[in-house]
């Protein structure tokens, strides 16, 4: 919904309300850097891994199905404490689980968390920007989120690699962190109008006419940026560790990170390009990060890993702000919160189908032969983006002029 009558934007709470988002979202990747110690302590596989971590891309798309849309009634600093307290009930079972069994519960619940923020803290920061920073609000809120997801693996490797109990340790200084944000959604105003009669339903993947032609490509653009990015998260520091010779922790959680650090540049750098080029070129970035990732594999090159993590950062985030900003620009504001939890259901099935999918190619082959599968499929899947992004392009040329004459 529209912001609330007479709701003041100020500084602080546009900053408090993105501190909450990098926070919540920063517990979401700690586990990358813990994988390796629950492969050694209860001999999980690769494909075992992957599938924790797609119990966790699960929880995201019943959180954004089933309650996506409702911050448009019920507030958005009431949706963002339940995603806060699910985040700490996520913690809190990492910290007890001893079983597989456990460790996947914890994984869906903290995809629970992130589906209930990624789509209301995404709009909240963007209502709680002040005027005079409302042209950078949407790199605000997506900087924000990918941010958090970036510092996730860095502080989970800082602490495995530093504190004794690797396993238990990560989850401990989240919890406290979770409280910190808690102490800032609630300090901030509400920034949507509160329903008196709220008829609460499950998120319909439905788009307003208004919104249909910046849906469609923002979400092939975007499935394909979010394939890389579960690549990141999941396998490659199995990749890393196994063929490219890193052996520190904090190491591998700087380059996941370096894949999000440029996503956020990538964000910011996007609004030099001409708006009907700015998806199309971070695919091309995507394509060329993509090569050199699967170059890396062959090579054993780390330089080729390091350049493809930052093209491919620099792509998805491009394309990722271009198509969010645009649906976000289209969005009535009553159905503001719905529309960007529908993109973000598209975005995280590309994070979870596909890897899963790499998990079980891993079993039947290598962790270097999987990758360069990986890649040679993404390819033609950002391809295939950029092909229709390109001729939507070309065929919305006529008609615009039709339209003016």
């Amino acid at each position: 919904m529209q912001p609330s009558s007479g709701t003041p934007r100020t500084s602080a709470a546009f900053l408090l309300l993105a501190l909450a988002f990098v926070i919540n979202m920063m517990g979401t990747t700690l586990p990358t850097a813990v994988y390796r110690y629950y492969r050694i302590a209860y001999g999980f596989t690769p494909a075992t891994i992957t599938v924790i971590y797609a119990c966790y891309a699960f929880g995201v798309l019943a959180a954004l199905l089933m309650v996506g849309n409702w911050s448009d009634q019920l507030g958005r600093k009431r949706m963002l404490t339940y995603g806060l307290c699910a985040s700490a009930a996520s913690g809190v079972v990492f910290l007890t689980s001893t079983s597989l069994a456990g460790l996947m519960a914890a994984r869906l619940i903290s995809g629970v968390s992130a589906g209930i923020f990624t789509g209301t803290a995404t709009v909240a920061v963007i209502e709680a920007a002040p005027a005079k920073w409302r042209n950078a609000a949407t790199l605000a809120a997506t900087a924000s989120n990918m941010l958090g997801l970036g510092c996730g693996p860095v502080l989970g490797g800082l602490i495995v690699e530093y504190l004794p109990a690797p396993m238990r340790a990560p989850f401990a200084v989240h919890l406290v962190l979770v409280v910190i944000a808690l102490c800032a959604v609630r300090s901030v105003p509400e920034t949507a109008r509160i329903a008196a009669q709220a008829k609460l339903r499950m998120q319909r993947i439905a788009l307003p006419r208004a919104v249909r032609g910046a849906f469609v490509p923002a979400a092939l653009s975007g499935f394909a940026g979010f394939v890389v990015v579960g690549f990141f998260a999941a396998v490659s520091p199995q990749l890393m560790r196994s063929e490219l010779g890193f052996h520190s922790d904090l190491a591998i959680g700087l380059v996941v990170f370096l894949l999000f650090g440029s996503s956020a540049c990538g964000q910011a750098l996007q609004g030099r390009f001409a708006p009907r080029w700015r998806q199309p070129a971070g695919c091309i970035g995507l394509i060329a990060g993509l090569a050199l990732v699967a170059l890396s594999s062959v090579w054993d090159a780390k330089s080729a890993l390091l350049a493809g993590t930052v093209l491919a950062g620099l792509g998805q985030g491009a394309s990722f702000r271009a198509g969010l900003g645009e649906l976000t620009a289209r969005s009535p504001g009553d159905v503001r919160a719905a529309m960007t939890s529908a993109y973000f259901v598209v975005l995280y099935v590309a994070i979870s189908l596909p890897v899963i999918g790499l998990g079980i190619a891993t079993q039947r082959t290598d962790i270097r032969h999987a990758t360069l599968l990986f890649a040679a499929v993404t390819i033609v899947v950002v391809i295939a983006a950029l092909a229709f992004l390109v001729g939507g392009k070309r065929d919305a040329q006529p008609e615009a002029h039709a339209a003016g004459e």
